[in-house]
């Protein structure tokens, strides 16, 4: 029996990248309900006339896919597994699309564990930014079974302009913590070289415009992202050196980049990024 289309998406998490993607969706003509814990996001998601369920059980319970854009392993396992979370309300044959960035081993551990409640993982982690997001051009990164993806790509074009199929569930994670691993080794090198470009007395905004026609051009140079808070960046390298470590896969530069990055944001006074994991389920 062919699987059922996807029409009704939920969205858990209204943040500067869930809420875009929510908006997206509604103007791609699914019947969109959404979730977030903090008030304030659920009021902005009010506003633009998205319906707000009480929790996220009940936001999958009316929904074919459930898209889960938070900041954490500890709140995707909230929102999917918490005394109101998606299994209790999901109808078998939902797809739970994991749009946040966690660890490949968690999200492979997820699709196990929600299995026996009949739903099936769609590991879809998704880059470019907040502007990429606005303007409905994000690159996802998708990991899954292939019957599975072919039902979400209608949902992840809505808001993406590129979806790169990279393997099962666990390898969409994976292509997103190497990309998140060079994104934050060119803020890094790229920041240090404007550093002493400017102490030999050039310019910083001429070097970095002549830097844009070279062979060291890179999106974050191009971006300007060492501008941004760069928020999540602790915790993108810290899943980096976790899975190297796991594999025993030498990873010096990682290990550079993750000292490089705590004292950028100590420079400027930028907040860390939590952390935090859960404990992976056998």
């Amino acid at each position: 029996m062919p699987l059922k289309e996807i029409r009704a998406v939920g969205v858990i998490g209204l943040g500067r990248m869930g809420l875009p993607m929510a908006r997206h969706l509604v103007a791609a003509g699914f019947d969109v309900r959404a979730f977030d814990v903090q008030a304030r996001a659920r009021a902005a998601a009010e506003s633009v006339d998205i319906p707000i369920p009480p929790s996220c059980r009940a936001v999958a319970g009316a929904s074919d896919a459930v898209l889960v854009v938070v900041g954490s392993e500890s709140e995707v396992e909230r929102a999917v597994s918490g005394a109101d979370g998606i299994i209790h309300g999901a109808k078998p044959g939902t797809v739970l699309m994991i749009a946040a960035t966690v660890a490949p081993n968690y999200a492979i551990s997820l699709a196990r564990r929600v299995e026996p409640h009949g739903l099936r993982v769609a590991d879809v982690p998704v880059a470019r930014g907040e502007a990429a997001a606005e303007a409905g051009r994000l690159l996802v990164f998708a990991g899954g079974a292939a019957e599975v993806l072919d039902r979400c790509d209608p949902v992840l074009t809505s808001f993406a302009d590129r979806v790169c199929r990279v393997g099962d569930v666990g390898a969409g994670q994976a292509a997103k913590a190497i990309n998140n691993m060079l994104l934050w080794a060119c803020l890094c090198a790229s920041v240090e070289g404007l550093d002493l470009g400017e102490a030999m007395g050039v310019d910083r905004e001429t070097l970095r415009a002549a830097l844009l026609h070279g062979s060291g051009a890179n999106w974050a140079l191009e971006t300007r992202a060492d501008g941004r808070p760069a928020l999540w960046a602790e915790k993108d390298m810290a899943i980096v050196l976790q899975e190297a470590e796991r594999l025993g896969v030498a990873a010096p530069v990682s290990e550079t980049v993750t000292q490089a990055i705590r004292a950028f944001k100590a420079a400027r006074g930028l907040p860390a990024a939590p952390t935090d994991r859960t404990d992976v389920p056998t």
